[in-house]
């Protein structure tokens, strides 16, 4: 459950802000009316999310012929692919989501081409929840008999706590940090991706293409992870109670250079403000009127004096 709540809440939230910034720049603008090319757009990815869902459970069966823990492992890997190319993704390219996706929505405007709106909002919410069927997919297939319905109910809550914050923070809600949300999930999810490639790594073992090695520890007696405690940290960050080398070295080796990849170089994490130079915080050039004649020294010796004047009259 655990796990998938955390996924879930991710990509959800990340839809979430996406769909937000639509509705609220298309508020901006006073054009109202395209609420319902983005609402369209949205259900549309969901239904497309859904249908992939549907095509991966009804392609299992044909594939587990192949051999459950065959396609167990590559789903599993194709998961920590998928996981770990999205948190490096938008770490790098968060900055200018924002400013993209109201650019877009300018050149639908100009254009007429309004479906574009509709397309930006469905490619967001089907990349996500595509995303988000791999992944609860990849973890369900590796979960406890009956353990589905606590996958379904992580699911919803997931869904439910981004659609709050998300809420909250186009409220003007200052109570939630995006930096900080994206920063605490990544790190959450690298231990979490770390856990599928361990665990991709015992299967090939079980398959016979990886050597069997002995296990390095057995800490079953203070920790099983068949306990509710061994079960949350097992699917969270991949605890196993007696480990093989193998399965340790895998993912002590993912966290490494998924977390050189991910944090090794400066990057801000979440969705800024804006693209623009204003927006950044440098200085912007105010537009010179039309009658000015002076050249740009006359108008910085000008600001200049008139700043000495307003601190002589603050001064007296």
């Amino acid at each position: 459950m655990a796990p998938t709540y955390l996924i879930v809440l991710r990509e959800a939230f990340e839809a979430a802000l996406l769909l937000g910034i639509a509705y609220t720049y298309l508020q901006k603008i006073a054009r109202p009316g395209h609420y319902r090319y983005v609402t369209w757009g949205a259900v549309l990815g969901v239904l497309a999310s859904a249908g992939v869902g549907v095509a991966v459970t009804y392609l299992s069966g044909p594939l587990l012929d192949l051999g459950p823990d065959v396609v167990g492992a590559a789903i599993l890997f194709l998961s920590v692919g998928v996981l770990t190319w999205m948190l490096v993704w938008v770490r790098q390219h968060a900055r200018g989501l924002k400013g993209d996706l109201q650019r877009r929505i300018d050149q639908a405007e100009t254009t007429r081409q309004l479906w574009v709106i509709g397309a930006v909002a469905f490619t967001g919410v089907f990349r996500e929840g595509a995303e988000t069927v791999l992944y609860v997919w990849s973890l369900i297939s590796q979960a406890a008999a009956g353990a589905g319905w606590a996958s379904v109910a992580g699911g919803v809550l997931g869904v439910a706590t981004a659609a709050g914050l998300a809420w909250a923070i186009f409220n003007g809600s200052k109570a939630v940090s995006l930096p900080k949300f994206f920063t605490i999930t990544s790190v959450l999810l690298l231990f979490l991706a770390a856990g599928l490639f361990s665990a991709g790594m015992g299967r090939l073992q079980g398959l016979g293409l990886l050597p069997l090695t002995g296990e390095l520890w057995d800490t079953s007696s203070i920790l099983d992870e068949r306990s509710v405690a061994g079960l949350v940290l097992s699917g969270l960050a991949g605890y196993r109670s007696r480990p093989t080398a193998i399965e340790t070295g895998a993912w002590a080796v993912y966290l490494l250079v998924a977390g050189y990849l991910l944090f090794g170089h400066k990057a801000t994490p979440g969705l800024a403000p804006s693209v623009s130079d204003r927006d950044r915080g440098r200085a912007v050039p105010e537009p010179v009127m039309s009658g000015s004649t002076s050249s740009p020294e006359e108008r910085a010796r000008s600001a200049r004096g008139t700043q000495r004047s307003e601190a002589t009259r603050n001064t007296v």
